[in-house]
Formats: C-alpha cells, sequence, structure tokens
C-alpha cells in the first residue's frame, strides 16, 4: 500500500536532486528515506530510480510516477487549505497572481478588498512575472493573473482581459536636470539612459515604453544597469539612469525618486486579467470584481 509519507519523499528526492540532501530538508536518516523508496517501488512493482555511486535517475516510470505525486500533493494540500477556511466559513481562496510592475495599489485594491469582504474569501498573491503566469494558470496552480500588456505569450485555456488602463510617468533621481519639470515630452528622453529595456520574445511594461519611445524616433539607450523588476526604481534612485512607469508605482518608489508627467496624448499602460472562465463562481466573480462590474 502507497502511503502519502512515501509519495512526499519520493517528490523531495527527485526536487532536491540527491537522498542526502532530501533527507536535510525532511529532518529524516538517509537510511529510512532509501528504506521508504524501495518500499515504494515495491507496492508499485516498478522501478522508479536507477541508482549509481553518486547520483540517480528516474525511470521513464519514475518520471509518469513523479509527475502523478505531485499532482495529487498539490491537489491534497489545496484541499486541506479549502477545508480550513471553509471551517472558518470563508468560502475559499483565490490564488493571484502579479507581475512586478503591477503594484497592488488603488483601484486594483479596493476591487479587490471589497469582493473579499462581501463574499468571505481568502486571498493568496504571488508575484510572478507575466510570462510564466499563463502556464500556471492553465495549469490550474492559480487562479487569476494581473499583468501589463501587451502579452505576447499566449495559452489556449487562458482569457486575456483589459481590466484599467493608466499614465505612464518619468521616474527620475531628486538630483536630476528634470526632476524638477512639471512635464516632459518623451522625445526630450532621447539621450537619456534607461533601466528597463524590452526583451524580444517578451511582452509587458519594457515593451511598451520601448513602442512609444519608437514612436518618437529613438530606441531606448541602456544604462550601465538594467532591471526588469520593480527594483529598477531603486536603479532610478541610484543615479543609474531613469525610467517610465505606471503612476501607480509611485505608492511603492524610494525617497529619492521624482515622478514627472509626460507631455502629450496616448501615454497611457494598460493591466490586464489572465483567467479560465468557469474555474468557480467565486473566481468567476472576482474576474467580474476586477472589471468593476460588481
Amino acid at each position: 500500500m502507497v502511503s502519502m509519507r512515501q509519495l512526499r519523499y519520493f517528490v523531495e528526492i527527485v526536487e532536491a536532486g540527491s537522498y542526502s540532501l532530501a533527507a536535510e530538508r525532511l529532518f529524516v536518516a538517509q537510511s529510512a528515506l532509501s528504506r521508504q523508496v524501495k518500499e515504494l517501488e515495491a507496492s508499485a512493482q516498478v522501478q522508479l530510480l536507477t541508482r549509481g555511486a553518486r547520483r540517480f535517475e528516474l525511470t521513464p516510470a519514475g518520471k509518469t510516477f513523479y509527475d502523478g505525486a505531485k499532482r495529487l500533493l498539490f491537489n491534497l494540500n489545496e484541499t486541506l487549505v479549502q477545508t480550513r477556511h471553509a471551517d472558518r466559513g470563508e468560502q475559499g481562496v483565490i490564488r493571484v497572481l502579479h507581475s512586478s510592475s503591477v503594484a497592488l495599489a488603488s483601484p486594483l485594491m479596493q476591487r479587490i478588498q471589497s469582493y473579499l469582504s462581501n463574499n468571505g474569501a481568502s486571498l493568496e498573491i504571488s508575484q510572478m512575472s507575466s510570462e510564466h503566469q499563463g502556464e500556471d494558470i492553465e495549469e490550474g496552480r492559480s487562479d487569476i493573473g494581473l499583468v501589463r500588456l501587451p502579452v505576447h505569450i499566449k495559452f489556449p485555456g487562458v482569457r486575456v482581459e483589459e481590466v484599467y488602463t493608466e499614465q505612464l510617468m518619468l521616474a527620475v533621481p531628486a538630483s536630476h536636470r528634470l526632476s524638477g519639470l512639471s512635464e516632459v515630452a518623451v522625445a526630450a528622453l532621447r539621450e537619456e539612459p534607461f533601466v528597463s529595456l524590452p526583451h524580444g520574445e517578451r511582452g509587458g511594461l519594457s515593451y511598451r515604453v520601448a513602442e512609444l519611445c519608437m514612436r518618437n524616433g529613438f530606441f531606448p539607450r541602456a544604462a550601465r544597469a538594467t532591471s526588469r523588476k520593480t527594483t529598477l526604481l531603486s536603479l532610478v534612485e541610484a543615479g543609474l539612469g531613469v525610467a517610465l512607469v505606471p503612476a501607480s508605482m509611485r505608492s511603492i518608489a524610494p525617497a529619492g525618486v521624482r515622478f514627472v508627467s509626460l507631455s502629450g496624448t496616448d501615454n497611457s499602460t494598460a493591466v490586464a486579467m489572465l483567467y479560465r472562465r468557469g474555474m468557480s463562481t467565486l473566481v468567476d466573480g472576482f474576474a467580474a470584481a476586477l472589471h468593476g462590474e460588481v
């Protein structure tokens, strides 16, 4: 009979890459770990691992077993979490992902807080790059993703729906020559070093910024240090360059960063939602709330 302990031990061994490291992580003796795997193979009546002097490899059967065991453990954990929330009178947990350029600020958080309080739900939120969110949602590990448009990597079962737009602003260090202006034209940034540049196969904020710069006759020049994360504001504060960022990122900016409005029109950026329709009534209602429909 296969036990949950054996499944957990087996998955940990595969993910750790060695018996010794898995034993350390699980706080069990390596000999006990080895014995549990042998008993697991006896119960399954297949060889799951081929063992060498210093390493092991998954057999084809072992790879199939690992994928299934990991799914089973994940589903069990989700069931336990949902059960605990039900015991507290809560409807369930909504698992939300957001990219680093989507600051958890108004109007987003107002809609989220209102829905959670009105529906007795809880939120589990994590930061993840937009290119990985679609895979997580399609495979059921997460419910909702929040990203900056454009999204280039598409998944058949995942919908992409715009939620709201906001204005882009120029972020500069406090000592920068432009920091005291009320507004600046994008074309005036031609010679400025940018701490965020687009990746050829990805979308998101940096792609939108490059698109805006090219519309004004130039491609953003790279600073000495660049970042695609929220750390780009720290690079700006350090005087390494400038960035065009959503206005909402003012709420998470370091003290040494100043924001200048952009003159002209069509300097906006859009936040979109990734989700699979029909996952649950709770998630569908949450999606509608993000749209401002409830």
